[in-house]
């Protein structure tokens, strides 16, 4: 019987491999060698597709910018279409909390990452912000978004009651990690809410510049 063939070797089965790679043991663990024998082919196959390891985790990166929801803008005004759609890219960042530091950097000359500036960027200038309070506006949308889905609060804190004892408004905090969806979670969209309901004041006010 004749063995079965190889699956062929592809740029998308490379960032594929990394991707899971990178999500379950981190960017530390990604190694040419070690994604080959993931993969299981010789390392210099891989340098057919990509020259440097940096370029496989900006594809990784891109794919995962890849996965939210820009189409929001077409189908809202700005203040739902923002809402929508750091709401589909904070919960992307949490499926890849890894890949953040990356896309924490900016979208650099990644196809996907700047479409979705573009359309961001494009929805508030076509709302009537001017250019630099858009500007702004995008900075602290990726400011809240990335940083919210970089670190969680509530497991900053121990799970030993004791350790608070002289810290009498931090009785409880020791519970914090067994609430981490929750705590976290509404910690971004309280952000959010708070964030676009600042920008819809100044919106109404005729501050947009």
């Amino acid at each position: 019987m004749a063995r079965p063939r190889q699956a062929l070797l592809t740029r998308e089965r490379i960032v594929e491999a990394a991707s899971a790679l990178i999500d379950a043991e981190g960017l530390d663990a990604l190694s040419m060698r070690r994604l080959a024998t993931e993969l299981g082919v010789q390392g210099p196959s891989l340098y057919n597709h990509f020259a440097t390891k940096a370029e496989i985790v900006d594809a990784v990166a891109e794919a995962v910018v890849a996965r939210v929801d820009i189409g929001v803008f077409a189908d809202c005004d700005w203040r739902e279409g923002l809402r929508l759609w750091a709401k589909s890219y904070h919960a992307v960042l949490a499926a890849h909390p890894h890949i953040i530091p990356v896309l924490a950097t900016g979208p650099g000359r990644r196809p996907h990452g700047l479409a979705m500036a573009e359309a961001v960027y494009g929805a508030l200038i076509d709302a009537g912000w001017s250019r630099s309070r858009a500007t702004h506006i995008g900075a602290l949308m990726r400011y809240l978004i990335t940083g919210s889905a970089l670190g969680s609060f509530a497991l900053g804190f121990a799970d030993d009651p004791g350790l608070y004892d002289t810290y009498p408004h931090l009785h409880r905090a020791h519970e914090l990690p067994a609430h981490r969806a929750a705590v976290d979670e509404g910690a971004f969209e309280l952000g959010l809410d708070l964030l676009l309901a600042g920008l819809s004041d100044h919106y109404d006010q005729g501050v947009r510049r």
